[in-house]
């Protein structure tokens, strides 16, 4: 269905989930990720999708709507990128005030059983008390089986704005923050710190999102073991492509936006922001000129 201005029913028999993802140009993988999603259905469990298209060319809208027409269908401009295109699924899913928003990647594609395991592990960490809580759940390379997202720490004190990912276990784990790509917010934790921050355009979003949660009161968990798959995007090398490329390529929304950035490091970063800021921008020049002189050889 097509977004329109009504709000959704509630059901009384049973919890209501809101999946909210951002899609562009990618229609087989989102019409997988969707399949998942159906499949996640049981007991009462209302499951609705809310897609954001952002201008897609190769008619993921059309088919997400003939294909799933229980998901509101959101068009965006092309210039939303994730966190834009998640923010106006958000926002659009917020409306219907649902008992919990499942945020997904595209190309994630949910085991059979994992959005139970999420709200299992919510449920029980919920009735430990301390504050609302965010479950992410990790995933797996579709081919390899490693370890590509889910929850993340910072290894050091020291290295205010790196982070590692947490290896799952059996047993949830805290975190600091997540990525985006399989997560369940709860209605409490919306009702806390609200929708995706503005301020970031493609990336960084989620990461704000987990860490302004934990200065809200609530916390951030890594539910048990794995929860589906989605294959990560490691970025190319120098010798690649052009250097002056790869320099345009590091300052461009994709990747580590400038005026994105300096949100997120002044806001995590603590006092001394403007050297993490800097930071990376100076590495990566570095390496271009050793790598230019190298060349040149």
């Amino acid at each position: 269905m097509e977004q329109d201005d009504r709000t959704a029913a509630r059901s009384p028999d049973g919890i209501r989930v809101a999946a909210v993802l951002a899609a562009h140009n990618r229609r087989e993988l989102t019409l997988a990720c969707l399949g998942s999603l159906r499949r996640q259905r049981a007991g009462g469990l209302v499951v609705e999708p809310f897609v954001l298209d952002d201008a897609s060319s190769d008619g993921t809208a059309a088919a997400v709507a003939a294909q799933f027409p229980e998901a509101t269908v959101l068009r965006g401009d092309g210039q939303l990128y994730w966190n834009g295109g998640m923010r106006r699924a958000m926002a659009a899913a917020m409306a219907g005030d649902y008992d919990y928003y499942l945020w997904m990647n595209d190309d994630t594609r949910l085991d059979d059983g994992a959005l139970a395991v999420l709200l299992e592990t919510e449920g029980a960490l919920a009735r430990r008390g301390g504050g609302p809580v965010i479950v992410t759940g990790s995933t797996r390379h579709p081919d390899t089986g490693q370890l590509t997202y889910g929850g993340v720490v910072r290894p050091s004190r020291w290295r205010r704005l790196r982070w590692e990912l947490v290896p799952p276990a059996d047993r949830p784990l805290p975190c600091e923050t997540m990525n985006g790509n399989a997560v369940l917010v709860p209605r409490a934790v919306v009702e806390r710190v609200g929708n995706i921050d503005a301020r970031f355009s493609h990336a960084m979003g989620d990461y704000d999102y987990g860490l302004r949660a934990r200065r809200a009161g609530c916390s951030v968990w890594i539910a048990p073991g794995t929860v589906g798959t989605c294959a990560s995007h490691p970025r190319r090398r120098s010798d690649e492509q052009p250097l002056t490329s790869e320099w345009r390529r590091l300052w461009s929304t994709k990747e580590l936006s400038p005026r994105s950035w300096a949100v997120f490091a002044r806001r995590w970063a603590g006092r001394l922001w403007p050297l993490y800021w800097l930071s990376p921008y100076v590495r990566r020049a570095t390496r271009l000129a050793l790598e230019r002189t190298r060349l040149r050889r």
